[in-house]
């Protein structure tokens, strides 16, 4: 017998309309304020933000006092601005992949993910909550440094900005890196969302020219956005003119490795998805 077709539902079809950008707003900046609420409650946390920064600039402070009674030129501005820049780039790496393990640690990672809020969403999320905290500590920071050693990040004039801005690319794409890592290879890899940011730091000219590397290594560093920030800095303290062609340089290459490193977040996420991690972490 042929079994007879089903007359037409009367009813609408269900459909979905799009966020509006309110929405989406009002969702990224519930992500900030929940990371914002816990942050709150821990006085150990915040602690946390500030010590190691203060720690490393008092060092640095003390380093550069010595040497500047040796009379050993600029090298109270040089080493100063280092430390500061460097801070920027560090805290935006890791700011951004703490964030993302405390949820793991919390067990709350799973929840996020079949939550209504998308991928981006969440991601935008965290990015903003991070730039919140390096804000802060670099302004502390900014202020010990004036208080203790008379050094002003406006010394480096109109540059601060691009300077900083290229740092905090560079650092959000490394811990994208970091945060894909674990997706993919579990809770174990989280100690490469710690210490990537440490493997740029000898080829990125910190603390001392570019030129002092081995020569294949200079090659390796023209493709760090971090090299030509340093190196800029340097050439802005001493007299110079903000290298505005290294920086054009250096954001390219920030476009760049930002694109590849949400495609390989996404990637991540979608492997983490597919195999059933997400419900293992924290376990």
């Amino acid at each position: 017998m042929t079994a007879l077709p089903l007359p037409p539902d009367p009813r609408p079809a269900l459909t979905l309309a799009p966020l509006s950008f309110a929405a989406r707003r009002s969702r990224v900046l519930g992500v900030v304020r929940r990371d914002f609420a816990a942050l709150r409650r821990s006085p150990i946390r915040i602690f946390e933000i500030l010590f190691w920064p203060t720690v490393e600039l008092l060092l640095w402070g003390f380093v550069t006092l010595f040497l500047r009674t040796q009379r050993v030129p600029f090298v109270v501005a040089f080493l100063l601005g280092a430390v500061l820049l460097w801070q920027v780039l560090q805290k935006a790496s890791n700011e951004i992949s703490i964030a993302f393990l405390e949820d793991i640690w919390s067990r709350n990672l799973l929840n996020v993910q079949v939550s209504p809020l998308s991928s981006t969403e969440y991601l935008v999320g965290l990015v903003l909550f991070s730039l919140g905290k390096v804000v802060f500590a670099v302004a502390v920071m900014a202020g010990l440094a004036y208080a203790l050693y008379g050094f002003g990040v406006t010394s480096l004039g109109v540059g601060l900005v691009p300077f900083m801005g290229v740092l905090l690319l560079l650092g959000w794409s490394l811990g994208l890196v970091g945060i894909a890592a674990v997706l993919r290879f579990g809770e174990n890899a989280q100690v490469i969302a710690w210490s990537l940011v440490f493997v740029v730091q000898p080829l990125a000219g910190i603390f001392y020219p570019v030129s002092v590397l081995p020569a294949p290594l200079q090659t390796v560093s023209w493709f760090l956005p971090a090299s030509h920030v340093f190196e800029g800095m340097r050439t802005v303290m001493a007299g110079g003119a903000v290298p505005w062609d290294r920086l054009a340089w250096a954001g390219a290459l920030d476009a760049g490795y930002l694109a590849l490193t949400l495609a390989l977040y996404a990637w991540a996420l979608r492997y983490a998805r597919r195999h059933g991690k997400l419900s293992r972490f924290g376990d």
